[in-house]
């Protein structure tokens, strides 16, 4: 399965953000989204998600029944900001949600397994999401993604917020899953991207650029990565 990006071009009045992208994203790999201040990852992000209108470009899925339009039903987005109702429970948002979705879920599991994946205790099951830390909100949205099981995940900065422990138990996790997914996590932490991510995508000069991570024991490749992630914020 692929993801594939033909001739995106996005501007803001007169700033042009991305220009011409020709990529493709496979299934089973983890990709670090890297850019610096102003690059557009976030733009990149939400153009895949149909949440802003785009100048030109199409995206495609292809698998082994052909290449077709990218769906949004295909895409689970983990946003910096969580969005979660705040006045429900941890409890009742899973149940809920696993109940309007019991006949998309494969391999159903029991709400406290579905808790234990991302370290949820259950007196915080029980508390209201609006109690929720930034870091709680961001576990309880990755989850549902997870639970939902897109064909491909965006994930913008999902583990910034998270202690140390907890981050490696997502990334554990993201990468348990990866083999039927197409994963491009946005970070500005090139240690967690080299830990995680298979593959560095660098978004520079408006286009991306794949770096393999062999190259990466050159101080060339290297010293480009690190420039790149100066002075990081989202587009």
């Amino acid at each position: 399965m692929k993801l594939i990006i033909e001739n995106l071009n996005k501007k803001y009045d007169k700033n042009e953000v991305l220009k011409d992208i020709n990529f493709t994203f496979e299934e089973g790999k983890i990709y670090g989204l890297i850019g610096r201040n102003g690059a557009g990852k976030t733009t990149l992000f939400n153009s895949i998600n149909e949440d802003i209108d785009i100048d030109s470009g199409k995206f495609f899925l292809e698998d082994e029944y052909g290449k077709n339009t990218l769906n949004i039903k295909d895409i689970g987005y983990v946003i910096s900001t969580p969005t979660v109702p705040e006045f429900l429970t941890g409890k009742e948002f899973l149940s809920f949600f696993l109940e309007i979705n019991k006949d998309k879920i494969k391999d159903m599991k029991t709400i406290n397994e579905y808790f234990d994946m991302v370290q949820i205790s259950k007196e915080e099951q029980d508390k209201l999401l609006k109690e929720y830390s930034h870091g709680m909100k961001n576990k309880m949205q990755m989850l549902i993604n997870i639970i939902s099981s897109p064909k491909i995940i965006l994930l913008d900065e999902p583990l910034t917020s998270l202690d140390v422990v907890v981050q490696e138990d997502m990334k554990k996790l993201l990468k348990s899953i990866k083999k039927d997914h197409i994963i491009i996590f946005s970070t500005h932490i090139l240690e967690l991207a080299l830990d995680l991510c298979d593959e560095i995508v660098i978004l520079n000069n408006k286009n991306l650029e794949l770096i393999k991570k062999k190259n990466l024991n050159t101080k060339k490749y290297k010293d480009k990565i690190i420039d790149s992630l100066r002075d990081e914020e989202h587009v």
